[in-house]
């Protein structure tokens, strides 16, 4: 038991989840909330260090079959905590501003919703499988945050990245929608009362 908590593909997940903080505390260096330009490449490196991490880390536990308990619980929980800690430091620093706080919201909300129905259908023995369509939602979702995290640094260099981020989160706010509603379909099929 103790070497599958400790194997590669969940060494991985656990860097996920420890990337979580260092991309917020990028944001806090100097002790006020403040997305210098430093601070915002750095805060890229470590989510895309991450966000790679995510594919890794299930790809080496199917293909070594060293899939584990743990670890198909900690995975979508380090993707949600990431996600979430991301898209609130860019909403508290301006960079999500306006309507397009209603995309963060939306992907927040479906992320909250679609662990609580996983959560109630899990105590039922009941698995509803990660779709394709679903790790395209998270894909999208990684480079959209990842633009919006360079954000202003990288407009210098590259005109309208920001722009760019925004309009992939909405992209991934639509497909976030369709996507929890199918899972919600899925599990409307289990729910007695």
């Amino acid at each position: 038991m103790r070497s599958r908590a400790t194997n590669l593909p969940n060494m991985l997940t656990y860097a996920r989840i420890v990337a979580v903080p260092l991309v917020v505390l990028c944001f806090f260096i100097e002790g006020t909330l403040k997305g210098t330009d430093v601070a915002r490449w750095w805060a890229l490196f470590f989510f895309v260090a991450a966000s790679i991490t995510d594919f890794f880390d299930g790809y080496l536990a199917r293909a070594w079959q060293q899939t584990s308990t743990i670890g198909r619980m900690l995975d979508p929980i380090a993707d949600k905590l990431l996600v979430a800690a991301a898209l609130l430091v860019l909403a508290a620093d301006g960079t999500i501003a306006g309507w397009s706080i209603w995309a963060a919201i939306i992907i927040l909300c479906r992320e909250i919703l679609v662990s609580g129905l996983r959560e109630y259908l899990a105590e039922l023995k009941v698995s509803v499988p990660v779709t394709r369509l679903a790790k395209w939602k998270t894909t999208v979702q990684m480079i959209a945050i990842g633009f919006l995290l360079a954000g202003p640094a990288a407009d210098k260099i590259v005109s309208h990245t920001t722009q760019a981020g925004i309009v992939l989160l909405w992209f991934s706010a639509l497909i976030t929608l369709y996507t929890g509603y199918d899972y919600f379909r899925a599990g409307l099929r289990h729910i007695d009362d």
